[in-house]
């Protein structure tokens, strides 16, 4: 009985006990990257504040738990604010904080500090660009602690399918977006990637437990972005914690999760982070021991940074990605059969990842950085597709392999010519290396014929300047020029880049933006043959763009802002088929057989709004829309729809916390109606005529057609138990919880000798749960 007593006084003694955790740092100059000693960081309304040390770095102790913001002042700089932070009892919080160093110093001026997080991290990028944060992937419906999702939500991108991650930016095809990690250009880092969208996958192979804040580009962006047309996903990894160990173990339905970070050395302040994720569905097949039996979903990643700052020789990263993924496909009942290509067996596998060594040194002036960074990407693909009749003969449909090592060096100079001029310049050396092979036959009973073959390597050079000017006390101006080459076939283009914002009011701010962009093909496009064995492809030019965009923000509050985004984006150069109305931004497959010609364009216009209220007291709110129209030109000089062009989305985001002294309740919901998706009219003639019933479509009136629009609902459940030195959490998050049907193309049915849109109902769901200790 006294036992029982003394245990009911612990455990109502632990209840009533604050928890508290540590909020630490580091404040350096946002253009030069110098260290800034004594700057004052506080934690708003409260008496918790501290200056930093000769190394720029804070440390704020015994911070309650909960949702807080920290502002850091410094002589000469605008004061930052980071809202609405959330700390939890299990892992310590840290911050990177770069200020801006004002242009010129009044005295008696009072400067208010604006909080702007549509800003991106990226400081010659002033319009055309957004932040993205790992808690919002975590936090937001829809989001599925996957950046790529999160990004839908952002005005004028959408998802071309509910069952795949694929970013549309604006119209364009995902397969125009380029992915980058760590400063360097990476293949598709999503599982499955390209299998049944081209640019996209099932789910991100990079965990939210090792991304940092990150840049999400979606137009004129600046000169050191080189090889994207269409946007440019800057994807970040942090730094572990160097001071304390860390852990977190999920279990969920999509994978399972194990991350560690902590201290190399403290003394150093070196730190390791890792990630590793298993397949769910792949370990309840092993258990099982039906591994070997047909439709199977495996993959696992690994992800990984290293960091060991110098006193003297700067600060060197290793980090790395990678990831595995596998689908054995099973064949229904032939009675379950509704189409022929039911009787379709496909198989993929696929290795990929990137990992580099990076160097960043501060020299002696404290105004001119060195960042370097030479790294590895791989890629290999193997797709073997068998189709079967209902007289049960088997036929062989495609047998392809592309295995693609890039080596990669990227190296450029920052420097800080004073508080009104900031200049970037450097250069990227990267190293194709490709082995390919595709096997096709068109019709089932023929056997494989060879369309691509090639061994080889060629280099893509890019170099780049761009500088950042103050002009006066409202204008700042971003110009710079990119040149890029690709040794293949000798093309070379010269980019003009350059945004001028006003700062109108201390409220309001308009800026305008315009740059040339150009990106190659992937390199299987390049080797497609012909019937003469010659590759045509070879001598393609790069796909290039025009972007024009006027962006009007509006700070209505310290927590509501208002921005308002007109564009025009205009292509030429883009491969097209020399006749009929194939064009490379349309493409969705894995793999291409057509002979293309630089002959045809493309335009986007439109404008987006954000509206956006932050996290504040629990809550925040978020609306976006978009309208827009999305052509393209094919070789017979007619302009259509493109493949994406559904010409108007609107977003509606909400969410709630609740506190319950340790433990947080949180509810989020997303809802969007956008327009339906767009198909080609079937031609019923060519498609019966055909031996196999394949749907073959008007190519007179390419993508005329448009379903209706489309209602989507998403939602995440979570409930965070916060207790001394470890945190447990539940969560459930579902996308497209309406179960809204979805197009995927025309279909000849064989039970009614119909041709049919086929419109599966697709969606995701997880339950999960997450300690962290």
């Amino acid at each position: 009985m006294m036992a029982l007593l003394v245990l009911s006084q612990v455990i109502s003694a632990q209840n009533t006990t604050e928890l508290t955790q540590t909020i630490r740092g580091v404040v350096s100059d946002n253009d030069s990257g110098e260290l800034l000693q004594s700057a004052m960081v506080k934690l708003e309304g409260t008496s918790i504040g501290v200056t930093t040390d000769a190394e720029g770095i804070f440390v704020l102790s015994r911070v309650p738990i909960g949702r807080h913001t920290v502002s850091v002042n410094y002589l000469g700089y605008e004061t930052s604010i980071i809202k609405e932070i959330l700390v939890g009892s299990a892992k310590e919080v840290y911050l990177e904080v770069g200020l801006l160093q004002k242009p010129i110093e009044l005295e008696g001026l009072v400067v208010r500090p604006q909080i702007n997080k549509a800003k991106p991290l990226n400081e010659m990028a002033l319009l055309g660009g957004q932040m993205f944060s790992v808690e919002e992937a975590s936090r937001f419906a829809g989001g599925m602690d996957d950046p790529a999702r999160l990004a839908s939500s952002y005005a004028g991108v959408a998802t071309p399918s509910v069952s795949n991650n694929g970013i549309s930016v604006r119209g364009n095809a995902p397969s125009l977006l380029q992915w980058r990690l760590e400063g360097v250009e990476i293949p598709n880092p999503n599982h499955f990637a390209d299998v049944d969208v081209l640019g996209g996958g099932f789910l991100s192979a990079l965990s939210s437990n090792v991304l940092g804040n990150s840049d999400f580009m979606n137009g004129a962006f600046p000169a050191e972005f080189n090889n994207a047309v269409s946007g440019v996903f800057d994807m970040k990894l942090r730094n572990g914690n160097n001071q304390n160990y860390e852990h977190t173990f999920q279990f969920g339905v999509l994978g399972i999760d194990f991350a560690s970070e902590g201290p190399i050395s403290k003394k150093q302040r070196s730190s390791y982070l890792v990630n590793y994720r298993y397949s769910t569905t792949q370990l309840v097949e092993k258990i099982r021991g039906k591994e070997d039996m047909g439709g199977t979903l495996g993959y696992q990643d690994l992800n990984f940074k290293l960091n060991f700052p110098t006193q003297k020789a700067g600060v060197f990263s290793l980090w790395g990605l990678g990831f595995i993924d596998n689908v054995d496909p099973i064949l229904e009942d032939f009675g379950k059969w509704k189409y022929l290509d039911d009787g379709s067996l496909t198989g993929a596998k696929q290795k990929s990842g990137a990992g580099g060594l990076s160097h960043k040194y501060l020299f002696g002036n404290r105004k001119t950085s060195l960042n370097t960074t030479l790294a590895v990407t791989y890629l290999w693909n193997s797709i073997d597709e068998e189709v079967v009749d209902l007289d049960n003969n088997r036929s062989p449909r495609t047998d392809m392999t592309l295995n693609t090592t890039n080596l990669v060096f990227t190296s450029f100079v920052n420097h800080k010519f004073g508080a009104r001029h900031t200049n970037k310049t450097g250069v990227t050396v990267t190293n194709i290396d490709y082995d390919m092979n595709l096997d096709f036959t068109p019709t089932f009973g023929n056997p494989l014929a060879n369309y691509a073959k090639a061994t080889g390597n060629t280099t893509l050079i890019s170099a780049y300047s761009n500088s950042k000017v103050a002009l006066g006390r409202k204008f700042l101006l971003s110009v710079g020029v990119n040149m890029q080459h690709l040794a293949l076939n000798k093309n070379t283009t010269v980019e003009p880049r350059t945004s001028l914002k006003w700062q109108a009011t201390p409220k309001s701010s308009l800026a305008v933006g315009y740059g040339l962009h150009s990106r190659m093909e992937k390199p299987d496009v390049y080797f497609v043959k012909d019937a003469n064995g010659n590759q045509p492809n070879k001598n393609l030019d790069l796909t290039k763009s025009h972007h024009l965009i006027l962006s009007y923000n509006y700070r209505i509050s310290d927590n509501m802002n208002l921005r308002v985004e007109p564009y025009y984006q205009y292509l030429f150069d883009v491969p097209v088929t020399a006749d009929g109305s194939f064009s490379i931004l349309n493409r969705d497959h894995y793999y291409l057989t057509e002979l293309l010609v630089n002959e045809g364009k493309g335009r986007n216009y439109g404008v987006d709004l954000t509206f956006e209220r932050y996290f504040q007291r629990g809550l925040y709110y978020m609306v976006t829309a978009s309208l827009f129209n999305s052509e393209y030109r094919a070789a017979d000089n007619s302009w259509y729809s493109t493949k994406y062009n559904r010409r108007f989305i609107l977003n509606g985001l909400i969410g709630k916390e609740w506190m319950f002294k340790r433990d947080v309740l949180g509810v989020n919901l997303k809802l969007t109606l956008m327009g339906g998706k767009r198909y080609s009219p079937v031609d019923e003639a060519a498609t019966m005529a055909h031996p196999d019933k394949e749907v073959q479509y008007d190519e007179t009136r390419m993508y005329a057609e448009q379903f209706s629009p489309m209602f989507i609902g998403d939602f995440s459940i979570s409930y965070k138990m916060n207790r001394k030195r470890v945190a447990h959490e539940f969560a459930i998050k579902s996308v497209n919880a309406t179960k809204q049907k979805e197009y995927k193309e025309h279909k000849y049915n064989i039970q009614t000798g119909v041709i049919e849109p086929y419109r599966p109902e697709t969606s995701m769901f997880n339950i999960s749960y997450r300690i962290e200790f």
